[in-house]
């Protein structure tokens, strides 16, 4: 998909990558972005629309749905990272209730529009997905499922004419990593992997230096593979 004269909805759009998304897919010619967030935002460009969009609050979801007339590509960006130890059961419901739950929900919620378009879903997931790191294992086990949910949306949305992406970001200089002295990319280059990688039909993205060199052992490997043999099974359904 090219972005250029398209509708875009970027969750999580007040900072870090969210907002070099909104500012990436104006770039490119978007020609409408819908940017939600849980926060009143203001956006000097007219062809950006503030949603107000609090993931985890089924009315606000909703809300946001109904005042989207089109939408072609949606860009599940909003989520959180919390330190513990897993022995906290409230940070694993947190992490789960906005990095699983809210992607599901605004998902379902802006499904029919992305239908009708033929349109695209981006969840903006992690490199945890795939290994965890120690000092954040609820995050990293909310966006194991992430890319679970990611990885089963495509077959089941195939038949509708729905592509499904998953962004598996590592460290990046935002608010999350702050404190952290590690090797981290930018926002803006990660922003501009997205788009590179949904307009060159990529399922999985690796969009920063750190998580690159994993994309064709990722491609090739057992994981994917099993991925693809296991779609099979899905049946596309039949056309009206």
């Amino acid at each position: 998909m090219n972005v250029n004269g398209k509708t875009v909805l970027v969750t999580g759009a007040n900072r870090g990558i969210g907002q070099a998304l909104v500012t990436e897919a104006l770039s490119r010619g978007a020609s409408h972005v819908y940017a939600g967030t849980r926060s009143p935002l203001v956006h000097p460009d007219r062809r950006v629309t503030p949603l107000s969009l609090d993931v985890t609050d089924a009315a606000q979801v909703q809300a946001a749905a109904e005042q989207v007339g089109s939408l072609d590509l949606l860009i599940n960006n909003a989520g959180i990272a919390l330190y513990d130890d897993l022995t906290d059961r409230a940070a694993l419901e947190q992490s789960l209730a906005v990095n699983l739950f809210g992607t599901w929900a605004v998902t379902q919620a802006f499904l029919p529009l992305l239908t009708s378009s033929r349109g695209a879903v981006v969840n903006n997931v992690s490199v945890m997905a795939l290994a965890p790191y120690p000092l954040t294992p609820a995050y990293a086990i909310s966006k194991a499922a992430a890319f679970n949910l990611t990885q089963s949306l495509r077959p089941l949305l195939a038949g509708r004419g729905v592509q499904v992406h998953a962004v598996l970001t590592g460290p990046t200089d935002t608010d999350m990593t702050r404190g952290l002295e590690i090797p981290k990319a930018s926002p803006e280059s990660v922003a501009r992997a997205i788009f590179d990688g949904v307009e060159h039909g990529e399922e999985d993205i690796f969009p920063d230096p750190m998580t690159q060199p994993i994309t064709e052992a990722w491609r090739s490997g057992v994981v994917k593979a099993m991925e693809r043999q296991n779609a099979a099974f899905v049946t596309e359904p039949a056309a009206a």
